[in-house]
């Protein structure tokens, strides 16, 4: 599996670095950055940061990307995630540095190079991939499979009360990728709520491993842990971006979706990046997004015990059949 991972590296973003990096049949062909949850230099040395604690620097290329929203001013998330994205490990510059590349040049060389045959999973606000179906109308249809990680499927968002963060962001750049003609598999915020949260026993079990990668998982993840606790109401960590890398790999995680059509909100007064998925069909437009409904929770959390413990995850690249938002 040829892959990109477009990306706003903090918290989770990290884990799902693991993820995919440690897994079977999985090429990273490059990291692409994002605007998203804390200062953009930051997310870049945060990705490079994830690549050499699993001995991966300088096999993987990191490539900074879109520095602001299209049209809105930034909205950054280091009061759930720390200052510094990692928990305030605040860790130290790393050897490798970031391409010379723009993210979005090399999203459409990717393309190129493999036709048919890219992955690409989304964990950020999506202005990276907007930009690249901007410049070349094309590039969505020369992608394999487009795992979104944002919005939710009509219920309770994470910034706003109908809003997730990836989506509220930059919603001109997810409208715009919807509308694209990506083969694209959503995964919502309510997803992550019901399969990924890492509660205070299975939190305790990491923490006695006391594995150079579960000492790194419980740094980057405690102030998302601290965030939780005190003002989500969430008893644990979350994890929705390892969990839609987890079945953008193996997709036997994913248990059940189906195709709708997704609109995305630019005009709301209130519900600025809502998702509004059309479930009744009454807007008797084609479906644009394969919208997961359930996944394989408890499969996903033993899959990262024992990353943190072994340095692999134990997922091997398959699909469950060549799905398309069509069917």
């Amino acid at each position: 599996m040829h892959m990109v991972i477009d990306t706003d590296t903090a918290g989770d973003d990290v884990v799902s670095l693991m993820v995919a990096l440690q897994s079977d049949g999985v090429s990273v062909a490059g990291i692409t950055i994002n605007a998203g949850n804390v200062a953009f230099d930051q997310q870049v040395e945060n990705a490079l940061k994830t690549l050499e604690v699993i001995g991966m620097a300088g096999k993987v290329p990191v490539y900074p990307g879109a520095r602001q929203p299209l049209l809105r001013e930034w909205v950054g998330a280091d009061y759930v995630h720390g200052k510094d994205g990692m928990g305030e490990a605040w860790f130290s510059p790393v050897a490798q540095r970031p391409e010379p590349t723009h993210a979005v040049t090399f999203l459409l060389e990717a393309s190129q190079r493999w036709p048919g045959e890219l992955v690409i999973v989304a964990q950020a606000p999506l202005t990276n991939l907007a930009l690249a179906v901007r410049q070349d109308p094309g590039f969505a249809s020369r992608v394999r499979k487009l795992w979104v990680m944002g919005g939710t499927n009509n219920c309770t968002g994470n910034i706003a009360p109908l809003s997730e963060y990836n989506f509220f962001v930059d919603p001109e750049a997810a409208a715009i990728v919807f509308a694209a003609g990506f083969n694209l598999f959503l995964v919502g915020w309510e997803i992550a709520l019901r399969a990924s949260i890492l509660g205070a026993a299975e939190l305790d079990r990491i923490r006695a491993l006391d594995t150079p990668f579960s000492r790194f998982f419980m740094q980057t993840q405690r102030k998302v842990l601290e965030f939780n606790q005190r003002q989500a109401g969430i008893r644990g960590t979350t994890h929705p971006d390892s969990l839609t890398m987890a079945m953008a790999i193996d997709e036997t995680l994913w248990q059940h979706g189906a195709a709708y059509y997704v609109g995305i909100e630019t005009r709301g007064e209130l519900t600025r990046g809502t998702s509004v998925v059309d479930q009744l069909g009454v807007w008797k437009r084609k479906p644009n997004a394969q919208v997961c409904l359930q996944a394989d929770g408890d499969r996903f959390k033993a899959m990262l015990a024992t990353m943190l413990e072994t340095g692999h995850t134990g997922l091997s690249a398959r699909g469950s059949g060549e799905r398309t938002v069509e069917s």
